[in-house]
């Protein structure tokens, strides 16, 4: 999904169903536009998300969030509570497996199960 406001894209999300978990959407990445940020837009495009065909069968939405991503962790909270449904945060990659230095670790956000 994208959506536009005067020809110019203020938000979008990137996302998958993998092969493995159909009933879970993956969501790669987010984004909105500062000028649009506090106004629900990223509720708006997840809940859009979840109401299209593809995602007939999902029930879980997983995301992957570094610590320090505060306004991501609330969004996917939000989401949880919106939908009535649990938020469960576990560790995905330590950040031990990147290579360099100064990424950090990134957790693993679970939704669900969504009622449908």
């Amino acid at each position: 999904m994208v959506v536009k406001e005067d020809e110019k894209v203020v938000g979008f999300v990137t996302a998958f169903i993998p092969p493995e978990k159909q009933d879970t959407v993956f969501v790669w990445q987010i984004g909105v536009d500062p000028s649009q940020r506090g106004k629900g837009l990223a509720s708006r495009i997840l809940n859009n998300l979840m109401e299209r065909e593809a995602c007939k069968d999902v029930r879980y939405l997983e995301a992957t969030v570094t610590p320090s991503n505060e306004a991501s962790q609330a969004l996917f909270r939000k989401l949880a509570r919106s939908h009535d449904t649990e938020c469960t945060v576990s560790e995905c990659f330590a950040e031990d497996l990147f290579p360099g230095e100064g990424h950090e670790a990134e957790l693993t956000f679970r939704i669900g199960p969504f009622k449908k």
